[in-house]
Order: C-alpha cells, then sequence, then structure tokens
C-alpha cells in the first residue's frame, strides 16, 4: 500500500521516479508510546542523493535536506513537508491516508496486504515444504515442535501468497529400532494396552527390551532377525510395522489437530527402500560411495528428493530441520547436483536453533502433548483468576488457542537459527509482548463490534480520525504488506510477530482514549472502523502464524 503513496512522491517532488530512488523513500516506523509531536509517514534520506560525491566532496547533508525541502510543494498527497537530521519529511494528507487505508483493508479482508504490488506478477509456483518429521512408534517428543510450527508457517505464508503448496510429514518408520520393537512387542506387548494408548505402551516396550538386549544377547539376536525379516518383505514382520506405523499416525494426527495443522502427504523411510538402491547403484558407478563424500543415511533423502520432482515437478522444496542437520542437507543438494540434477537449486533447507528449558511441574518434559496439556492446565487457571475473563461457551478450548498463541509467539519473537531458553512465566504473562497480549487485544477489539453492533459501520468520516493515537494506527496499518514481504523473503516469522505486537500496544493506547460509547454517532462508528480494521490484520497475521483468534476471554 505505501508504494503508492512512495510513488506520488518521487514523482512529483522529482525526487526520482527508479526502483532505486522509490526504495530511498521509507515508511516511518511506529511507536506504541504515546506521542506528543506526531511523526511524518515517510522520510527521504540526502545522503542516499549523495551517493556519488567522495566524502571530501559531499555538502553537508543537512545544508541539502533544507534546500530540497524548500523546492518542494505540498500537493493533494503531501500536505506538509519538513526536514529531520539528514532527511526530508512528508505528511500524506490525513483523510486521504485515512480513507485509502481503511477503505483497502475493507475491501481486501483476509487479503489485506497480499494484494499489494510488492506481490503484483508473482509467479504462482509448485512449493513442497517438509516439516515435523516424528519417528513412528514413540510418542511426539517436543522436539518436533519447532520445525511443526515453523514448517506450518512457512506453508501457510506461501499458500497466502497463491502458491500450490504440498505439506509432506516425512515420517522416521524404517531401521533397526523396528527389530527391537517388533522383539518386543512379542515378549511383552499386550494387544488391549496398544489399542487403548498405543504410544505409550510402545514407548513402555521399547524401554524394556532394550534393557533385556543389553543384558541378554538372544534378545538383540532376535531383535537383528525381525528385522532382516522385515527387509525381506516378511507377511507377518510386515503386518505387525505396518500395525504400528497406522497407530502412530492416527496419534499423530489427534496432536496436529490441537495444533491446528495438517498434512497433504505422510510419507517416510520406509517409501524409499527399494528406490534408494538404485540411487545407491547410480552413485557407485559414479564412483561417490567413499565415507569421505558420502553419508548412508543420504541415500534414502536422495530418493525422495528425486521422486518428488516426478510426483511434483516442484518449483522449489523446503526442508525445515534443526541446525545439527545443515551439513547434511549442504551434502543431498550436492550430491543431487553431482548426479545431474540441475534442480537440486530449487531445495532449500531452513535451519532453526534448540529450545532449552522447557520442563513441565513434574520434571523434564519429553513429549509434545505434556507441554500441550500443561499450557491449557494453566492458562485455565490464570483465565479463572482474572475477573474480567468472560463466561465462555468452551472454556478448555479458549484456553489452549491462548496458550498455543504463546508458545507460538515465544518461540518467533527472535531468529529461527537462535537457540532460546523456555520461561513458563514469560508465556504467560497478560501484558507485554507475549501471545495472550495479541489473544487479549483480538478479543477486546471484537467485543467492541459485538457490543456496538453493526449499524456504525456502513459508512464513515474521515475527518473524525485525526488524533494522533489513530494516525499512528492508520501509519502502523500502511506497512503491513512490507511487513509481509520481508518474511516472504528470508522466511523469518519474527517481523510479522514484531509488528502484531506493536499493532497490538497502539490500539490499547487507542482504546484508552478514543472511547465509542460516550461519542456522537459520526465520531463512534469512524472510531469502531479503525479498531475493526486493527482486529482484521491482528487476525490475518495471527493465522499466518498458525494461531486461532479467540473472540472471547
Amino acid at each position: 500500500m505505501a508504494c503508492g503513496f512512495r510513488r506520488s512522491i518521487a514523482s512529483f517532488q522529482s525526487v526520482g521516479s527508479s526502483t532505486r530512488k522509490l526504495d530511498q523513500i521509507n515508511i516511518c516506523s511506529s511507536s506504541f508510546q504515546k506521542r506528543v509531536k506526531e511523526v511524518a509517514d515517510f522520510q527521504l534520506s540526502v545522503d542516499s542523493l549523495l551517493e556519488n560525491n567522495n566524502d571530501h566532496s559531499k555538502p553537508d547533508v543537512q545544508v541539502q535536506a533544507m534546500r530540497l525541502a524548500e523546492k518542494l510543494k505540498c500537493d493533494t498527497v503531501v500536505s506538509e513537508i519538513s526536514t529531520g537530521q539528514g532527511t526530508v519529511n512528508f505528511k500524506i494528507n490525513r483523510e486521504l491516508l485515512t480513507k485509502t487505508v481503511l477503505q483497502q483493508v475493507m475491501e481486501d479482508g483476509s487479503k489485506y496486504g497480499l494484494k499489494s504490488e510488492l506481490f503484483s506478477g508473482l509467479p504462482q509456483k509448485k512449493i513442497v515444504v517438509e516439516f515435523s518429521s516424528p519417528n513412528v512408534a514413540k510418542k511426539f517428543h517436543v522436539g518436533h515442535l519447532r520445525s511443526t510450527i515453523i514448517g506450518n508457517f512457512i506453508a501457510n505464508l506461501k499458500e497466502a501468497l497463491g502458491h500450490q503448496v504440498t505439506r509432506i510429514n516425512y515420517l522416521g518408520d524404517w531401521g533397526m529400532q523396528f527389530g527391537l520393537l517388533g522383539t518386543g512387542f512379542q515378549l511383552f506387548g499386550y494387544e488391549e494396552k496398544l489399542q487403548s494408548n498405543p504410544l505409550q505402551h510402545l514407548f513402555e516396550v521399547y524401554v524394556q527390551v532394550n534393557k533385556e538386549a543389553a543384558d541378554d544377547k538372544n534378545v538383540a539376536k532376535s531383535a537383528h532377525e525381525f528385522f532382516q525379516r522385515l527387509e525381506l518383505g516378511d507377511t507377518q514382520a510386515l503386518a505387525l510395522w505396518q500395525k504400528f506405523r497406522d497407530l502412530s499416525i492416527e496419534e499423530y494426527t489427534r496432536i496436529y489437530k490441537r495444533l491446528g495443522i495438517h498434512f497433504d502427504e505422510y510419507s517416510g523411510e520406509s517409501f524409499y527402500r527399494e528406490k534408494s538402491q538404485e540411487v545407491l547403484k547410480l552413485l557407485d558407478s559414479k564412483g561417490l560411495l567413499q565415507k569421505t563424500v558420502y553419508d548412508r543415511k543420504s541415500d534414502r533423502d536422495l530418493a525422495a528428493a528425486i521422486d518428488r520432482m516426478d510426483k511434483y515437478n516442484f518449483d522449489k522444496m523446503i526442508y525445515v530441520t534443526d541446525k545439527g542437520q545443515k551439513k547434511h542437507f549442504q551434502q543431498v543438494f550436492q550430491m543431487l547436483q553431482i548426479m545431474g540434477y540441475d534442480w537440486a537449486e530449487r531445495c532449500q533447507h531452513v535451519p532453526f536453533g534448540v529450545v532449552q528449558g522447557m520442563k513441565t511441574r513434574r520434571g523434564d518434559v519429553t513429549f509434545l502433548e505434556d507441554v500441550l496439556n500443561e499450557i491449557r492446565l494453566r492458562m485455565l487457571q490464570n483465565m479463572a483468576s482474572v475477573k474480567t475473563t468472560k463466561e465462555l461457551e468452551n472454556p478448555q478450548e479458549t484456553a489452549e488457542r491462548v496458550g498455543l498463541a504463546a508458545l507460538i509467539i515465544q518461540d518467533f519473537r527472535g531468529l529461527l537459527l537462535s537457540d532460546y531458553q523456555f520461561s513458563w512465566d514469560r508465556v504467560f504473562q497478560s501484558r507485554g509482548d507475549t501471545g495472550v497480549f495479541l489473544q487479549y487485544t483480538h478479543a477486546r477489539l471484537h467485543s467492541l463490534e459485538e457490543t456496538f453492533g453493526c449499524g456504525y459501520l456502513n459508512d464513515f468520516n474521515t475527518a473524525c480520525l485525526q488524533e494522533p493515537q489513530s494516525v499512528s494506527i492508520l501509519q502502523h496499518l500502511l506497512r503491513f504488506d512490507e511487513v509481509l514481504y520481508r518474511s516472504s523473503q528470508d522466511l523469518q516469522p519474527r517481523h510479522i510477530v514484531s509488528y502484531l505486537l506493536t499493532l497490538s500496544h497502539l490500539a490499547a493506547v487507542a482504546h484508552k482514549t478514543l472511547h465509542i460509547k460516550s461519542s456522537p454517532p459520526e465520531v463512534a462508528g469512524a472510531r469502531l472502523h479503525l479498531f475493526k480494521a486493527v482486529r482484521c490484520v491482528l487476525a490475518n497475521g495471527m493465522k499466518l502464524l498458525g494461531i486461532t483468534p479467540v473472540c472471547k476471554m
């Protein structure tokens, strides 16, 4: 949206209409602190216009800024021109700014920011995102949480931009551990327990058989033989393995539903047993099987990549895993290139850091479901202790959605590559830069609409939204497309998180001063329009991050 205003400034000021000059007209940053003086909307760094001069001949930028500002005249778009520290500042006609931003938000709805000319002419691409990837027959480990929510964010963003996205869950569903598990189940397993709580029972069986195998060579031998039967395609062994796999996916799907996440395909290492042999033959023919250049773990990843290209003909394939696998994926992509697959350059690894200190009250956490249950329980307790909490139809569901928002925002605030220390206390703060605060803001703004109805929303008078608090919000709404563009370029959710938190703080300040109930109908209607626009954009951004906004809490 800001692009249109930039072009107007650049063209009528003869500052330069090239893309390079447009990029130098920067939108001013929003601040959620109360302002004594309203800031400009755009600024041009005079230094950028003098880039061809060397340091010795470059004139004083402040003098140049003042000279340039004196030459420029206001028009129907720009209402005020001033200077800052080496900058020329432009203030957009307030009524034009108000009308342009609010109309655009209402017209575009969930597509606001995505219809920007920043994304115009963007070709629709086929994108594969591989993420989550838990190990079959094991409870969903909390270590897979980051891959799950980051991959979901990337897939959401790409889909919102109009790309055709395929979400793949590549399961760890093959290997010697299934020899141990098959033998263990034959020794210690119970069908009733397997059906009632499959992953917990398989976890207990796996722990027990590992202890037995360490002490008894016959158990270890039986496990090895069971896996050999699997490799050879023994019907009974494969049937038991398939049962473990199907029950695992059922359990994972239930957990993904709690997270609001879905997949288009459940794949796994087992799918590429035969195809990986073809890859090995090809690598051997090229002399690439030496340990120095080839990691045997890669054969199935190579086979999977080749198969996906045949199946989806993707323009981009993104792998979302921890940074410990960075070298592995570099090697996989390099091997694909050596094998003659030029499309290897379309493959991308998005690495992330480690979460430290994620424990429940009972101690160390290993399973995601324990974390989700803890989040829901603590959020219910927090909501029950707050006097302003509304009566809810489904308090459990609301608590879970607010808790998940808290978890996701804490995770997404920094660089994905960074490790971070998990803090329950920080997660559940209702004030400050937290997911709870975002949900609270959304619920409060939704309550305004419910209280005053839609009667005010037919039309509005732009002249009624000229207070500094209103303008701060409008300025911030104006730059949503630029934030989305930035995240689309580096796949970092932190830009959207920062934007939404600032928007919520701006809304909180405005809510205290821009009253609706005690205002004349024309003023009340305009303010309700403004708050509705904030709620819409807040909801749009939250959904991209994988958060379901709540309407009451």
